[in-house]
């Protein structure tokens, strides 16, 4: 009777453990990380092609895992107050269901979960080659199942060809990014570039541009000598050129083709016609986005682009480099201060900030969260929220920050105090 007894015990143990296989594979190939599996299969990984088959078509194997799962739990259940009928008798139920119910929960559930999760790639990898074969012997069974529950919940309105759910592969890109930033494993520069890259398709030019009011262009109308001076002055590589209105662009001098052809006239004038040297303007709207404004700089093999709004009224510039910022950060060019020479950080913890800089470029500076969708600098964001233009002196209170108009030029704010919510606001004065 002793060995019996036994012999049924190490049945029971033999399913539980059976049980926890599927259990702890359910939880592994459900949480799976699937780029790093088909990395793995481009490197010539037989299991993570397993896992990436199995992974394609998660219905199916879930069904399958259920299928197992309940079966052996039923059956060691079944089993077991079977065994315990011999020695308990009426009382052997009520036995069977407590213990089977630690067993079941501690071997079969909590156990191989617990280990799928903390190893979840390497549990994937290796019960990828047998679940494959089980889901396989499996399919018919779970292909009637799956057929009748679908019919079933027709009848309530559910179907079948609506149960998959669209997933934007950027945003869940972008999702992950930030998970890993807040634990620590994404540095926040990396993680800017990478949320950069994801938004060139989201931002448009008109978000990034260089506006005409800071634009440096020259008059074609100027003598030779001052138009020499004036393009050298500019200190850029391309500038534009207008006639009559500085709205007028008719052409674009590249100062290296003008410091070349004054080298070869010895830096006489004469006969040195510099707007022989320009090229033909490239007008682009305003509402194209920063990937297809790269696209077309690529195809247009240009780096400078002109942009105007919908009645063709020139709005600004907009260069590869200003795209190429977004996703690496503002990089100055030399003898400019860029975007930390633009905010200053002041000893009461709050931050003096030129109205200029875009709000973008202070999130990703400072680490912030200040919504970007209705403006694009930090002084249209005041004057948005404010609903007015703000007089110098004045505060509000936004999003937790509280902004403090220092200076203001005309209708333009140049100034501001920006004062973070984890600090505590200087009271206006008496």
């Amino acid at each position: 009777m002793g060995t019996a007894l036994a012999a049924a015990i190490g049945v029971i143990i033999l399913l539980l453990v059976v049980s926890g296989f599927f259990s702890g594979s359910e939880t592994a190939l459900t949480a799976v990380s699937r780029g790093r599996m088909h990395q793995l299969e481009k490197e010539g990984s037989k299991s993570a092609r397993d896992v990436n088959y199995l992974i394609n078509d998660r219905e199916r194997v879930i069904g399958a895992i259920l299928l197992a799962n309940t079966f052996l739990n039923i059956l060691a259940s079944s089993f077991a107050t079977s065994v315990l009928e011999d020695h308990f008798g009426e009382q052997a139920v009520a036995i069977a269901t407590a213990v089977m119910t630690v067993l079941i929960l501690m071997l079969a559930e909590v156990l191989p979960k617990t280990l799928a999760i903390a190893r979840t790639d390497r549990f994937a990898l290796t019960v990828a080659r047998p679940m494959r074969l089980i889901v396989g012997v499996l399919a018919p069974i779970v292909g009637a199942v799956q057929w009748i529950v679908w019919r079933t919940l027709r009848l309530v309105g559910i179907r079948q060809e609506d149960s998959g759910e669209l997933v934007d592969s950027h945003e869940e890109i972008r999702g992950t990014v930030n998970l890993h930033h807040q634990e620590g494993a994404v540095d926040r520069e990396h993680r800017d570039m990478i949320t950069g890259i994801l938004d060139l398709r989201e931002l448009q030019i008109a978000e990034v541009m260089v506006h005409r009011r800071s634009m440096v262009a020259v008059d074609a109308d100027l003598p030779p000598a001052e138009l020499f001076e004036a393009v050298i002055a500019a200190d850029h590589m391309r500038v534009p050129v207008y006639r009559g209105s500085p709205d007028n662009i008719i052409g674009v001098l590249r100062a290296s083709d003008v410091a070349r052809e004054y080298a070869r006239n010895r830096g006489s004038f004469d006969d040195f016609n510099i707007l022989s040297l320009m090229h033909e303007p490239w007008f682009v709207p305003e509402t194209l986005t920063l990937e297809e404004q790269l696209h077309a700089f690529r195809s247009h093999r240009s780096h400078f682009a002109l942009v105007v709004d919908e009645y063709g009224a020139l709005q600004g510039i907009v260069t590869r480099e200003d795209i190429l910022d977004e996703v690496l950060g503002d990089i100055p060019d030399e003898g400019e201060a860029g975007t930390r020479g633009k905010i200053r950080k002041q000893k009461d913890g709050s931050y003096i900030v030129e109205g200029t800089v875009s709000i973008r470029d202070l999130n990703r500076e400072l680490d912030w969260n200040l919504p970007d969708e209705d403006a694009t600098t930090i002084a249209g964001l005041v004057i948005h929220e404010a609903r007015t233009i703000p007089e110098a002196k004045q505060r509000f209170a936004f999003f937790g920050y509280t902004f403090e108009i220092l200076r203001r030029q005309r209708n333009q704010i140049t100034a501001l105090r920006i004062t973070p919510p984890s600090v505590p606001a200087i009271p206006p004065p008496a």
